[in-house]
């Protein structure tokens, strides 16, 4: 069974511990959690890029990678991620066991350098390095920019934001590109001091390790100048119900329309019918046996691809598909369909099994990656759910029919986002 033993640094900062013996590696994940924001996402987003880039120690990145090729090919990373309407700055250190490397230092070491990156980062004239900044800033224009070039995630992203317009989760996790121009070495740096000091920390590591040894390791390597207080982060907005189906139509030189549905399930993570709405998800669209995959693209090929997805914080659901603009109202007839029969109960027992093992599959196999598990653990964390693996599996073992039934007739279809080609023209190839 694998559990995790908490603890608390001094400075407001949590740890969370999960000391298992089958990894040959130790992870250590930093999480800085921020509310999603559309005025604070740019800055958020930009912060990962610029601390990787130097720090006091370690002034260019050049210094940080020779650096962590000291200690046996370390690996550092650094992103931005978003959990329901959770915006989280996230540092990772992958360093090998030290039994493998028999330097009982190595794993202090690798947390000197995380730290560097974290809290020591290289200033100039009051700020961030200017050059850093703005070369930074370019690549996150590049990156926002560059959504639209994959068709099927720009149209993901652009139904949520319709659906979400009037909600943080509307919000793109890289931002604006026009709010890049107002960020400075000086203003950023501020933004990021007042991060530090005053939001919530936590600290994951995953591998063999002697959980005291690493607290101890923690305290001294990760203590920082913090507010007595930690900023609170609002919970998710879940339980909205659509008055009337909003549809959006938007047009790019494409050969592939994308026709997206956005629902509402007013089912969150830590929620009691989560459960059963991943056997829903599950079952219309989740899988290779789902109703979507077999009746939208196998039995009427109306569909490229077809398939379902869960925000599992904010309790958003979207369909997707990948249709012939000709193909529109069919493929929309018959994807609302397979909703309407989930509502029914047209459930057999075969889809339910199916769904089953293939929940099962995922969960239990979390444990075989530190990655995984530590965004299980993350997300429980988030969503205020107590699960461990083995206490999900037995959930996931128990939900019935009638369950997932209840979860269907909750369901309800907020967003219709159709990407379709520009009228009498051909589309580029995808």
């Amino acid at each position: 069974m694998i559990n995790v033993e908490q603890k608390t640094i001094p400075e407001n900062i949590n740890v969370h511990l999960l000391p298992i013996q089958k990894f040959k590696t130790v992870l250590v994940t930093v999480f800085i959690h921020q509310v999603l924001d559309k005025d604070l996402a740019t800055w958020t987003a930009l912060l990962p890029a610029v601390l990787q880039r130097g720090t006091q120690e370690h002034p260019t990145y050049r210094d940080l990678k020779t650096r962590l090729e000291e200690l046996y090919g370390a690996e550092l990373a650094a992103d931005v991620i978003k959990r329901g309407e959770r915006h989280v700055l996230s540092f990772s250190l992958e360093v090998i066991n030290e039994k493998y490397a028999y330097d009982e230092s190595l794993l202090q070491q690798g947390l000197s350098v995380l730290r560097s990156v974290i809290f020591d980062p290289l200033l100039e004239n009051g700020g961030f390095k200017k050059d850093y900044v703005e070369q930074e800033k370019e690549q996150l224009a590049k990156e926002i920019q560059g959504l639209i070039n994959n068709k099927i995630n720009y149209a993901v992203e652009r139904c949520f934001q319709v659906m979400c317009a009037e909600e943080r989760f509307g919000v793109y996790k890289y931002g604006r590109v026009d709010d890049l121009e107002k960020i400075t070495p000086q203003g950023l740096y501020d933004y990021y001091r007042k991060i530090i000091q005053e939001n919530p920390i936590d600290v994951f590591v995953v591998g063999e390790f002697d959980p005291e040894s690493v607290y101890s390791s923690l305290k001294e390597t990760m203590s920082c100048s913090r507010a007595p207080g930690v900023k609170e982060i609002p919970p998710e907005e879940v339980d909205i119900l659509p008055q009337e189906v909003n549809y959006h139509e938007e047009k790019l030189p494409v050969n592939q329309g994308k026709l997206n549905l956005g629902y509402r399930t007013r089912v969150s993570y830590g929620d009691e019918k989560y459960v059963p709405l991943l056997f829903y998800n599950g079952i219309l669209g989740g899988f290779p046996h789902s109703k979507l995959f077999q009746n939208v693209r196998e039995k009427a090929s109306l569909a490229y691809f077809a398939f379902s997805n869960l925000e599992k914080h904010k309790g958003v659901q979207l369909l997707g598909s990948g249709i012939d603009v000709s193909n529109y109202e069919k493929a929309l007839g018959i994807i609302k369909e397979q909703v309407e029969l989930m509502k029914k109960g047209e459930i057999s027992s075969e889809e339910m099994e199916n769904t089953r093992r293939g929940l099962l599959t995922q969960v239990k196999t979390l444990g075989d990656n530190p990655y995984n598990l530590v965004n299980f653990f993350l997300d429980g964390l988030i969503g205020n759910r107590s699960d461990n693996i083995e206490s999900l599996v037995q959930r996931i073992e128990s939900v019935t029919v009638d369950e997932v039934v209840n979860v269907a007739q909750e369901v309800n279809l907020d967003t219709v986002y159709f990407l379709r080609s520009l009228d009498g023209e051909r589309g580029e190839v995808e």
